[in-house]
């Protein structure tokens, strides 16, 4: 009897075929034995749960936060007796602007818990100024910016740490909380502003504050469960240190093998991009950065100030009034599509969902357009309802969409130029919504100018998209910046 061993593939699958010599020739026994590889395992997969939980408290609290001071210059200050001035709503975005350049500088010298401390408290000011100065238009502007300033710290801490620490089988997922914070925030402000009753024993930018202060004293608290990446220490030679935020980040289960070959592959990485000069790694960054520029930069047209001002007008001929289900449901419908594209974007991949809310954002954006291309459109009830439900449907598509954008944001570019470029990709985002804030309402007919503007720029990223960029589920950040530097990849799932 002859007895045959053969192991194939990293899941580790051993086949075990038998077969007796002189007997009649009959199909082969074969047992089959799957081992699974442990670095797939629920016990391996995760990082500790003090460290999960400082992720989810910031990921959640500070951007929900940053996503309330951001809805607020998008077109939702309708109820808290601050003059709407071009200058308050962009101020927040000028703010982020600084804090983003501001930590580009910094991040790679000074450990993350930092940015997030400052952060915090930074949003913290914010939130006591709303509660202590409701109706001063100064005191307000100023919170704004230093709330911008504080959220800029955070993002590009948030990014960059969760790129460098995350298992490539669970990236999308923790970075994805970035704009899951983000949505959850604009949630809680078009409800507050669209459906505050002025009898109210306090004022919208009071409710504004306190809650700006509780996320705001618990994600800060939160950072003494913060975990630095093994990176950090890595490019400063320090080992030690390394090892020991390894440990932390993996638990004390994880066998031998699994937990060297993890930090081996956190060592190539920064060799990797330790032998190549600035020069070259600039070089090698120019695809990432035309990709990223069509990818992230439309983050600012899910959520702008044409689309509110849209919805507004739409709902108030279609129901006579603000105070309806449609107001609720469109601020309800970005945060589900969120949710659901954060609990499947590590298994359907990032390339797959981006795609599929593309193509929808497209239709509706230009459908929209079409409506607005009659001005009379305006007045009727039948039209105006159907650019409110078309409006709910392109928010669902929109949260889907931008959950992915923060991933492929911590992936495409090489280690050394990675913060600047993250800053400058983010810089740009808000440079939109500056340049939609202060260009917006000139003309009659701004609406449709706007949606088949934006309309044509989506169908040009869908072709770019589709042709370019890269799925990267499951990739480790060497292997999903090689990919990223492709000129080309049709790859969708």
């Amino acid at each position: 009897m002859t007895t045959t061993y053969i192991t194939t593939g990293q899941s580790g699958q051993t086949t075990y075929i038998t077969t007796v010599p002189g007997q009649p020739q009959q199909p082969p026994l074969t047992y089959v034995e799957v081992i699974e590889d442990p670095r797939t395992g629920q016990s391996y997969n995760r990082w500790n749960n003090q460290h999960s939980a400082h992720t989810a408290t910031v990921g959640i609290l500070l951007f929900a936060y940053g996503g309330m001071d951001m809805a607020q210059g998008l077109g939702w200050n309708l109820a808290t007796g601050i003059a709407n001035t071009a200058e308050f709503d962009f101020s927040w975005f000028i703010g982020v602007i600084i804090g983003a350049v501001v930590a580009a500088l910094a991040v790679t010298h000074i450990p993350k818990r930092y940015f997030y401390i400052l952060g915090g408290l930074m949003q913290l000011i914010d939130a006591i100024i709303c509660v202590s100065a409701p109706e001063r238009y100064n005191p307000m502007l100023a919170a704004r910016y230093v709330g911008g300033v504080g959220f800029g710290l955070i993002t590009m801490a948030f990014i960059v740490q969760n790129s460098e620490v995350t298992l490539s089988s669970s990236r999308g997922l923790w970075c994805g909380l970035e704009q899951y914070g983000l949505a959850l925030g604009l949630l809680t402000q078009v409800l507050m502003d669209s459906q505050w009753d002025p009898d109210y024993t306090i004022s919208v930018n009071e409710a504004h504050g306190i809650i700006g202060i509780i996320c705001s004293v618990i994600a800060t608290a939160s950072v003494a469960m913060s975990v630095e990446s093994p990176i950090f220490y890595l490019r400063r030679n320090n080992e030690d240190a390394a090892r020991n935020c390894q440990t932390q980040l993996l638990g004390s289960n994880v066998p031998t093998e699994i937990y060297n070959a993890i930090f081996d592959e956190a060592k190539s990485y920064v060799a990797e991009g330790s032998s190549r000069s600035i020069g070259a790694e600039l070089s090698s960054s120019i695809m990432p950065f035309f990709k990223m520029l069509f990818c992230r930069c439309l983050v600012a047209f899910t959520f702008s100030v044409p689309l509110s001002t849209s919805m507004l007008i739409s709902t108030v001929v279609w129901k006579s009034t603000i105070f309806c289900w449609p107001m609720i449901l469109w601020s309800i419908l970005r945060f589900v599509g969120a949710m659901i594209a954060i609990a499947v974007v590590d298994k359907l991949g990032r390339k797959f969902i981006s795609l599929l809310s593309l193509v929808c954002m497209t239709g509706l954006m230009l459908a929209m357009a079409g409506i607005y291309s009659d001005n009379s459109y305006i007045v009727s009830r039948y039209y105006m309802s159907e650019v409110s439900k078309v409006s709910m449907a392109f928010q669902f598509f929109a949260g889907m969409f931008v959950v992915p954008t923060p991933t492929y944001l911590a992936e495409a570019f090489p280690m050394r130029v990675k913060p600047f470029l993250i800053a400058l990709i983010v810089c740009l985002e808000q440079v939109v919504h500056i340049i939609v804030i202060v260009t917006f309402g000139q003309t009659v007919d701004c609406l449709y100018q706007y949606f088949l503007a934006v309309g044509l720029i989506l169908v040009i990223s869908l072709l770019i998209f589709a042709g370019v960029m890269p799925e990267t589920r499951g990739l480790s950040l060497r292997q999903a910046g090689n990919r990223f530097r492709r000129v080309h990849d049709v790859m969708s799932y």
